[in-house]
């Protein structure tokens, strides 16, 4: 079974993770969030496509929840002590990565090709491609004003309430080589347990993969990444509740419209499936606590039929 898989931020590495755990690794390809790339410090970090990196070659840092395990932050208090921007949280082996990333787009190296390569050289099988080479940014309309998304995930604390999202530079992203071949020969399509607006939205954004999965000819599966209609983390229940009305998994399906056949839902909320149209609910217990629940939640999700 070939898989493609549209995922972004921490949740959506998890389930990733899950995926290659149960299926052939090399028949899976992760399709990255871009819009929350970000300069810093004169490096280019990709935090939804090393969150995938560093889950699938068994890196991350679980407790933390971001970055990489065993971090060292040398060089962030060098930087801090001498006055420079330290507000985003870069360790040292987090941060040699971004040097290898940065050097390589410098020298003309498309983002798809250098992750490529990072994926390589960690001994990954899963293909993980960024849905554009293009500069894609998710921009955030608050009531304290308009903010590039890590200033106001990261520098913020993502405390503004959100009123409008737009995707700058997606009226003329195209879909990274491989995303639409990837997409043409899957025989489920999923939707990882990311935040819709943030983490999917971006990659939906590129007209070319809205429209495969509009014209899609196999299922298309999203997981809700609410339980009991909160967040495990993150602001995803503050922003359906201001800008969708609600926390329900109608409303989280609604961010989908016409995009997908089924949506994942955790038990707790299994007895709010009003308003769902066409779409099928399959509910299950999401929280990925350990590498059985994942299982689980794959499992689940892979279970619609054809």
């Amino acid at each position: 079974m070939k898989v493609a898989v549209l995922s972004g931020g921490v949740g959506g590495a998890r389930f990733v993770r899950g995926l290659v755990e149960l299926l052939p690794p090399a028949d899976v390809t992760v399709i990255g969030n871009v819009g929350d790339d970000v300069e810093v410090l004169g490096v280019h970090v990709s935090p939804d496509l090393d969150s995938i990196l560093y889950a699938l070659a068994g890196l991350n840092d679980e407790e933390r929840g971001w970055g990489r395990a065993d971090e060292t932050w040398n060089a962030l208090d060098t930087v801090s002590g001498l006055g420079g921007e330290s507000w985003f949280r870069l360790g040292d082996r987090d941060l040699g990565l971004h040097l290898v990333r940065t050097q390589a787009l410098q020298a003309g190296v498309p983002l798809s090709a250098v992750t490529r390569r990072l994926a390589q050289s960690l001994g990954l099988e899963t293909t993980l491609v960024p849905a554009t080479d293009d500069t894609l940014r998710t921009w955030l309309d608050t009531p304290a004003g308009t903010f590039p998304f890590q200033e106001w995930f990261v520098a913020r604390g993502h405390r503004d309430e959100v009123d409008r999202l737009r995707f700058e530079g997606a009226e003329d992203a195209t879909a990274a080589p491989g995303v639409l071949d990837a997409l043409a020969v899957a025989d489920v399509i999923l939707i990882a347990p990311s935040n819709p607006y943030v983490s999917v939205w971006p990659i939906l954004a590129v007209a070319a993969i809205r429209g495969a999965l509009a014209q899609r000819a196999v299922p298309c599966v999203a997981v809700s990444p609410l339980i009991g209609g909160r967040a495990v983390k993150g602001p995803a229940d503050r922003m359906l509740a201001r800008m969708a009305g609600g926390t329900s998994p109608a409303h989280v399906t609604d961010c989908y419209k016409g995009l997908i056949d089924a949506i994942v839902v955790d038990e707790a909320d299994g007895d709010e499936l009003d308003g769902l149209g066409d779409v099928r609910p399959i509910v299950t217990r999401t929280l990925m606590s350990d590498e059985d629940a994942r299982r689980r939640l794959v499992e689940a999700a892979l279970a619609v039929p054809a």
